[in-house]
């Protein structure tokens, strides 16, 4: 059975920077890809970034040149490094792991102060 537990979430200055991360209880190796989505208050949920087991990665045009997703495999941990945060970017984000079947973790706060 998977788990994915985030962690990282939080109040900052619009500017600042904030690092998501995401721990399952089974090995990476496993899911063809992971991502982080966020949902802001009355929106549809949305891709912000993703990584596939042959290494490419994606990013929303909105978080291009300031988020970065990163895995640790050694620990079953991804990683989402969130630099210049404006407010637009505040939302719950959750980290998504996939392979046949779809698992999400429970969501975390992120809320950017202007």
């Amino acid at each position: 059975q998977v788990q994915l537990v985030e962690s990282g979430g939080g109040l900052v200055q619009a500017g600042g920077s904030l690092r998501l991360s995401c721990a399952a209880s089974v090995s990476l190796s496993r899911f063809n890809a992971v991502g982080w989505y966020r949902q802001a208050p009355g929106k549809q949920r949305e891709l912000v970034a993703e990584t596939t087991r042959s290494g490419i990665t994606n990013y929303a045009d909105s978080v291009k040149g300031r988020f970065t997703i990163s895995r640790d495999n050694a620990k079953n941990t991804v990683y989402l490094q969130m630099n210049s945060l404006k407010p637009e970017d505040t939302a719950v984000y959750y980290c998504h792991f996939g392979l046949r079947a779809d698992y999400w973790g429970q969501g975390t706060q992120v809320t950017v102060s202007s």
